[in-house]
């Protein structure tokens, strides 16, 4: 037992310190696209449907497919339930209301905040110190992100965008706790995340939107087509996939490839959605994916993972 435990580390550290195997990097490429046809198809769906009842549905189907895989509870299950508020409830509720009110475009692009957050929570809360390299990564993303919430023509910010940023904020901070946490088994972890978030959002949904059955009725499959990819394909298989990565590889190198997504989503916004193009658009989104992408490739010491760990609970 102790020899095959011993070949299996030996085989996980040369896995560790390797690049990407040719199937993993398609696989990893593969879950990128899923996310980035999920912001897509969300802001398809919450033009017309209310975004809190779409985003208590979601939670809903995943809990009752998950809710088995709820026992034994965590030990922290306090820090459980706050984590799950971060990046569970929290989270989406200022990421749908920023779809219905952005972009995709600009919305995928603002998400990527949550790095910055993170780096700036590790400052204030775990004293981490932040050399110029990430301080510089910061200070692109940033920037880029307030070019793209600019508005010229009402010399305002970008209300999708704002939103967006507070998605970031919740998911960096719940992401924090989570990762404080003892280990917890990711399909377990989910469970928690979507039996505590969709009591939250269903109160907000019955007080602030009305006609939401109708509206989703009237807009057909679609709907339901995209309640299930978000539920199933979205969450359920990409999350678990992600994380077998992040099990396999460095963060170092799993987090810069994972800005793939931002891109496919503005990609497929222009595309599908018919959302312009624009030189704002396309400067913000270059200066906010490099900063993000300086401070992905600079390891966290407090919390080593964080940045790739938290992509997989902001889509």
């Amino acid at each position: 037992m102790a020899q095959g435990f011993a070949r299996r580390h030996v085989s996980l550290s040369r896995i560790r310190g390797s690049a990407l195997t040719l199937r993993d990097f398609f696989l990893l490429s593969l879950i990128c696209f899923v996310w980035g046809v999920n912001i897509v198809v969300t802001r398809y769906v919450v033009i017309d449907v209310p975004p809190l009842f779409y985003a208590t549905l979601r939670f809903a189907l995943i809990a009752l497919v998950l809710f088995p895989l709820c026992w034994p509870a965590p030990r922290q299950w306090g820090h459980a339930l706050a984590a799950a508020m971060g990046v569970g409830a929290l989270n989406f509720i200022f990421l749908f209301a920023a779809l219905a009110t952005g972009t995709a475009s600009t919305v995928a692009v603002a998400l990527q905040l949550g790095l910055p957050f993170t780096t700036i929570l590790s400052m204030l809360v775990l004293q981490e110190k932040i050399g110029w390299r990430r301080g510089s990564g910061m200070a692109f993303a940033f920037i880029g992100v307030v070019v793209l919430a600019y508005d010229p023509q009402g010399f305002g910010l970008s209300v999708g965008v704002l939103f967006a940023a507070l998605a970031a904020l919740a998911g960096s901070i719940g992401g924090i706790v989570m990762k404080r946490m003892e280990e917890v088994a990711t399909f377990r972890l989910q469970a928690w995340v979507a039996m505590a978030s969709w009591p939250v959002i269903a109160p907000l949904t019955l007080l602030y939107e009305d006609n939401q059955l109708q509206a989703a009725i009237a807009m057909g499959w679609p709907f339901w087509a995209a309640l299930l990819f978000s539920a199933f394909v979205v969450s359920i298989f990409g999350h678990a996939m992600f994380y077998r990565l992040l099990r396999r590889y460095e963060a170092t190198l799993i987090a810069p490839l994972t800005l793939l997504t931002p891109v496919w989503a503005v990609v497929l916004g222009v595309l599908v959605l018919n959302e312009p193009l624009t030189g704002q658009l396309l400067a913000g989104a270059g200066l906010a994916l490099f900063g993000v992408g300086i401070i992905a490739v600079r390891p966290n010491a407090r919390l080593p993972d964080i940045g790739a760990f938290l992509k997989r609970w902001q889509q």
